[in-house]
């Protein structure tokens, strides 16, 4: 849960700062009577979003047991792909981010009538289509806690749900300016702790494409610890749940994992260390010649 939780927060709060730049400027340009555009394509996004998530979810439900390894793993390699990008990603344009939503405004406004509704869905939309495979992808792999008959249960929905809310909340009171908050602290510890996450979600993922024997190698184990692990404890849970451990791994499920993760934390550190620091929130525009 903890996970889904930190993941929905994550996601969610890039399209709540995307969101509050984009009403803020068109607010402070006096340009308000084009906001009923933005929320257009929010809304858009997010009903396209949800789509993606019952896809994923109900489509695989009715193929042979191989078939459905093949598309889960296929599936998992993909969104560790993407929370890779999404990462350094972030990493590097959370502080122009603004700069650069506010001169597509200023292109879209004069111009097309659903420029502004296609802004809003592709900035949205992309972390909304990100936040259904990760969550989707981590779900489908806590077995036994995440998912019954294939279908996910409570616990993760309602972490990446919470992590939804605060994030709309957090968005809601940076715009108002009740809070500055510091991105660069916030976006490096969800980063790395993110790279763990995707690390387990791709041992996993290579796992199923080993019982759908698509890869070899499911019987040759790194390790076998179910002799004393005990996996109805909590330590098993959380291990389980955040990192995807499993008491029974094999080669190359260890050997992607190390090959991932730790050149993946290296570089993101790297890449941290490199940028400048500080509080981030979405700054003020600069008037136009409407509002000057």
């Amino acid at each position: 849960m903890l996970a889904s939780y930190l993941i929905g927060l994550r996601e969610g709060l890039e399209a709540a700062l995307v969101v509050s730049v984009l009403v803020a400027y068109l607010v402070k340009t006096g340009r308000a009577s084009l906001l009923w555009k933005i929320w257009a394509g929010v809304g858009l996004a997010v009903a396209v979003s949800l789509a993606f998530g019952a896809v994923l979810t109900f489509g695989p439900r009715g193929l042979t047991f191989e078939a459905q390894e093949a598309i889960g793993g296929s599936l998992s390699i993909v969104a560790v792909c993407f929370v890779t990008w999404m990462i350094f990603w972030m990493a590097g344009n959370a502080r122009s981010l603004a700069g650069e939503l506010r001169g597509q405004i200023d292109s879209a406004a004069g111009g097309n009538p659903l420029a502004l509704v296609v802004i809003a869905v592709l900035a949205v939309g992309r972390e909304g289509l990100e936040t259904a495979l990760i969550v989707w992808s981590t779900t489908r792999s806590v077995t036994g806690t995440g998912t019954v008959d294939g279908l996910p249960t409570w616990e993760p929905l309602a972490g990446v749900a919470l992590g939804l809310a605060t994030a709309v909340v957090l968005g809601v009171l940076i715009y108002r300016g009740a809070v500055t908050l510091n991105l660069t602290v916030f976006f490096t510890w969800t980063g790395a702790f993110l790279v763990l996450v995707a690390g387990g979600v791709l041992a996993y993922g290579v796992h199923d494409l080993q019982e759908a024997r698509f890869l070899p190698g499911l019987h040759s184990l790194a390790w076998d610890v179910t002799s004393w692990y005990d996996a109805s404890s909590v330590y098993a849970a959380v291990l389980k749940g955040i990192f995807n451990f499993s008491p029974q791994t094999t080669w190359l499920e260890a050997t992607v994992w190390v090959l991932y993760v730790v050149p993946v934390m290296f570089l993101f550190l790297r890449a941290v260390r490199r940028r400048p620091t500080g509080a981030v929130r979405p700054a003020d525009p600069t008037p136009t010649k409407e509002t000057a």
